[in-house]
């Protein structure tokens, strides 16, 4: 199914990373590249439009050759503070949420998102892994940016809670668990590179 023409993509580099000391969790390196590339490749082969939900050195992440949208607010509100940023920035209809720190996600990951989301024609689809949702591995309708807009504005923050409230489709990755290793700490980097280089 071509996803390409009503779909983009937001990879979510917004965060403050207090476990990597507040590092700049997109721009640090992985077997040589910033860890967003990884995010750009996988989303290039799905998407017409891939933006960077970036709060913190836009320059940087500009010269990656994609837009750079910072979140509304100034507080650092979490992945749903991103996500909101794109669906305004955005004209798509459907929004492929990644994180940056998930380099192991392929393209092929990305297409079963959204067809998930297509079958059923949910207004959500969330990976999940056989024991775990990844509630920032998702695909949505961009015209629920004003219930989205409503949530923040309540101080709401969970992403679990806000996706649970719409139509939602679990996508079923429990055959690639390992997908969805992410990098929180820097002793997690290290041993992220160690498996891929066997």
């Amino acid at each position: 199914m071509n996803h390409r023409t009503t779909t983009a993509g937001v990879i979510l580099a917004g965060g403050r990373a207090r476990r990597m000391h507040n590092q700049d969790k997109g721009l640090i390196p992985y077997r040589g590249r910033p860890l967003v590339c990884y995010a750009i490749d996988a989303l290039a082969g799905a998407v017409s439009e891939i933006i960077i939900n970036a709060n913190r050195h836009p320059d940087r992440y500009r010269a990656l050759g994609r837009p750079v949208v910072p979140d509304l607010t100034a507080g650092f509100d979490g992945p749903l503070a991103g996500i909101l940023a794109a669906m305004r920035h955005t004209e798509a209809e459907v929004l492929v949420v990644l994180p940056c720190d998930s380099p192991l996600i392929l393209t092929e990951h990305i297409e079963k998102l959204l067809a998930a989301r297509d079958e059923h024609d949910a207004d959500i689809a969330a990976a999940h892994d056989g024991e775990h949702l990844h509630p920032v591995f998702l695909a949505l309708k961009t015209d629920l940016k004003n219930s989205l807009q409503e949530y923040l504005s309540r101080g709401e923050r969970k992403v679990g809670h806000w996706i649970g409230q719409h139509r939602l489709v679990l996508a079923d990755f429990s055959a690639t668990p390992e997908i969805f290793a992410n990098v929180n700490t820097m002793s997690e980097l290290a041993a992220l590179e160690t498996q891929n280089e066997r």
